[in-house]
């Protein structure tokens, strides 16, 4: 097939360092190369990839002064300008790809990595493409609508995660973007409940300057809690394979959540909040625990030990691995192509999509991922 994958423009791919969205479309766009497909990636262009890569900017623009939003759009714009010539694309992104998809014949699957609020909804309403959820509970939490491809996990390379069947230094391991709906600040108030040793990994974007500041930082002190900043591809592993669990106490409905997935093929348990897909990625009792309260977070930590890295590592591989993902992709992939050309759908007017846009929030609200 002829594939076409719209990326987002914040990070390169694969990321250097934070970029679940990114991570995932690396994996698969390798993989879909790897079995003879003709793919062309819209992306950064420092990207690294074997498809033919098209650059919607120089380099990614996290921290970068260019105009995200215009390089973002301008990206998504290239793609579908070319989208006649092939048999699907694959859009990643939320407003750019989304909001134009209805303009052009070429069926679009889209990914929803994040959920919809506010205005944001809009666009989810007006779209016109077939999309996909990352797990059962994000389709839970969206309205119904046709062109739906089913839920489709995301995947991981498991060979590139080490894998530690032996002992753990005492250590809990936050490893996530510093903010209120991952739970950075829970996690710190475990460590302190229990005396027991914290490590934090993560970005902090800009939005959540003030709340690492004033709910994070006058607490680390190098001792109970360490902060070590963001964690690279090297850094991530080393920190996955020696920690006792991961601590996930987030406050929102995760969509998915990739880094609990790459601590269960480290062989490392996971305590996560009952929250979003956290159910359906870690089997409470067996790779980690779920959790209703701090309290049971608290209490669950006494028990991690009692985890078989072998279960968790055997669970990423059945259940998450790239491979996996590849093929529940490229089901949908055909499935969709077969009714495009025996249903060719109506074009879209522009009028909608000007709607669309011009009902975005104003206050740049962004959507979590």
């Amino acid at each position: 097939m002829k594939i076409a994958i719209i990326s987002p423009l914040e990070m390169r791919v694969p990321p250097v360092a934070y970029g679940g969205t990114e991570l995932v479309v690396s994996l698969l766009t390798e993989e879909l190369v790897r079995r003879k497909h003709d793919v062309t990636l819209f992306a950064s262009g420092d990207s690294v990839t074997s498809a033919h890569l098209a650059p919607g900017s120089e380099t990614f623009l996290r921290g970068s002064s260019r105009n995200k939003e215009v390089l973002s759009l301008l990206n998504a714009v290239t793609c579908l300008e070319q989208a006649g010539t092939f048999d699907i694309v694959h859009n990643h992104t939320a407003l750019e790809g989304m909001a134009m998809a209805g303009l052009v014949k070429t069926p679009v699957l889209t990914t929803l990595h994040g959920h919809f609020a506010g205005d944001w909804q809009l666009i989810y309403d007006r779209y016109s493409g077939w999309y996909n959820t990352i797990s059962q509970s994000a389709k839970m939490l969206l309205p119904p609508k046709e062109r739906f491809a089913g839920v489709i996990y995301n995947g991981i390379d498991c060979s590139t995660y080490p894998y530690n069947p032996g002992p753990r230094e005492d250590f809990m391991l936050y490893l996530s973007r510093i903010s209120h709906e991952k739970g950075a600040h829970l996690a710190v108030e475990v460590a302190r409940r229990l005396g027991r040793r914290l490590v934090i990994a993560g970005n902090v974007d800009s939005v959540d300057v003030e709340y690492f500041e004033t709910k994070v930082r006058p607490h680390v002190d190098g001792e109970l809690i360490q902060y070590v900043g963001e964690a690279d591809y090297t850094c991530k592993r080393d920190l996955l394979s020696r920690a006792s669990c991961l601590i996930a106490p987030i406050t929102w409905n995760e969509p998915f959540g990739l880094f609990m997935v790459e601590a269960m093929a480290c062989g490392t348990p996971v305590v996560v909040s009952r929250r979003g897909s956290a159910p359906e990625v870690v089997e409470h009792g067996v790779t980690g625990y779920v959790v209703d309260s701090l309290d049971e977070m608290v209490e669950a930590m006494g028990k991690v030990h009692t985890i078989s890295p072998e279960a968790c590592r055997e669970r990423a591989e059945r259940e998450f691995s790239v491979e996996r993902m590849t093929g529940g992709y490229l089901a949908a992939y055909e499935r969709i192509a077969g009714e495009a050309h025996s249903k060719p759908r109506r074009l879209r007017r522009f009028s909608a999509v000007g709607k669309a846009l011009a009902h975005r929030s104003r206050d740049g609200a962004r959507v979590p991922s």
